[in-house]
């Protein structure tokens, strides 16, 4: 079957196409995609402008007519931190369904951090042991731990890489000052947060996801994305200290200049280096490894248990876009991911 993705996020809308069946492994047929950041397009009381409404509204209507077009017989929506935190988030979410037919579901940060887990293990498999896996967004950052197909920890705190630019470093480039209140600031959090999570113990996969880890090993020296999904990417603290510190004294117009760096993401390079540079001293890490799995794939793949569950995938004949219901899941409780589109 194939199966439309649509991920509202906080610099990017995404619409992705991908064919499935039982047994084997997504592969990607098409997408659809623009820069969109929202947190950009908030006011001084952190509610969503309508510039930034209007936008999300228009792409929405062209991600549904191009999953129509190209022959997706099923649909999941969902939005995160962007819309999850901002003031009239609830207003968004009713002015998307309203002109386009389209529900949103809108993760908690902890099924956020959940469902990209639930990615990396099964892109990993079962006999790496143990996995704690970092995945910064531009609103949050997720982290989360377990040896079993879910996680037995789980949290989101607000250490987005947009959301940190934004907030503490507004001169281009940074100001020595400003980044080692940032600096302290994410320290601070990430202290209390490593506190929350038990001691690891045996074998443990510490891996990275997320456009910002892909970047930030591109820089220091992984593979390009040309190279495949397969090739092994890894980041070493030692090098990413480095070029954190390169980083902030450079302008985003030259951290775009940088391999693996888009000019759209160049600006909060320096804030996500910088989480992720603390994320790894708070938990001991001196080297991760870059999933290229994470959200989006742990949501398809949750769909497609589902629909196998309940012998939808594999029929002969399968239900159109917004026509297939998945039931909430009981191992995360309110999650439903069932979309929308007449």
């Amino acid at each position: 079957m194939r199966l439309g993705v649509l991920d509202i996020g906080s610099n990017t809308v995404h619409l992705l196409l991908v064919d499935a069946h039982p047994g084997a492994r997504p592969s990607a047929y098409a997408d659809h995609k623009r820069s969109l950041s929202l947190l950009s397009h908030q006011d001084e009381q952190g509610r969503i402008k309508a510039s930034g409404q209007d936008a999300l509204v228009t792409f929405i209507k062209e991600a549904v007519t191009f999953a129509v077009a190209n022959g997706a017989e099923d649909l999941i929506a969902f939005c995160t931190s962007a819309i999850r935190e901002s003031g009239n988030g609830a207003e968004v979410l009713a002015r998307v369904t309203q002109e386009t037919s389209v529900h949103l579901t809108e993760l908690s940060g902890d099924q956020e951090a959940a469902m990209t887990y639930f990615a990396v293990r099964r892109w990993q498999g079962w006999d790496v042991g143990s996995i704690l896996n970092f995945d910064i967004g531009g609103g949050s950052f997720e982290i989360a731990y377990g040896t079993d197909e879910l996680p037995s920890h789980a949290v989101s705190i607000q250490l987005g890489a947009g959301r940190l630019t934004r907030d503490w470093l507004e001169a281009d480039p940074p100001t020595p000052k400003s980044t080692k209140k940032l600096r302290k600031h994410i320290r601070s959090i990430l202290s209390g947060t490593a506190a929350g999570f038990p001691p690891m113990t045996g074998p443990v996969l510490v891996t990275g996801t997320s456009k910002t880890f892909r970047s930030l090993a591109r820089i220091t020296g992984a593979a390009p994305l040309a190279a495949g999904p397969f090739v092994k990417r890894h980041l070493r603290r030692e090098d990413l200290t480095l070029w954190v510190n390169r980083m902030a004294a450079m302008t985003a117009r030259e951290r775009a200049g940088l391999p693996g760096v888009s000019e759209v993401r160049a600006a909060q390079m320096l804030a996500g280096g910088m989480v992720a540079e603390a994320a790894m001293e708070q938990f001991g890490v001196e080297q991760l490894e870059i999933c290229p799995w994470a959200l989006r794939e742990g949501l398809i793949m949750r769909r497609l248990d589902a629909l196998i569950q309940e012998g939808l995938l594999g029929r002969d004949s399968i239900p159109g876009v917004g026509n297939v219901a998945l039931n909430p899941d009981p191992m995360l409780p309110g999650f439903s991911v069932g979309v929308t589109s007449d």
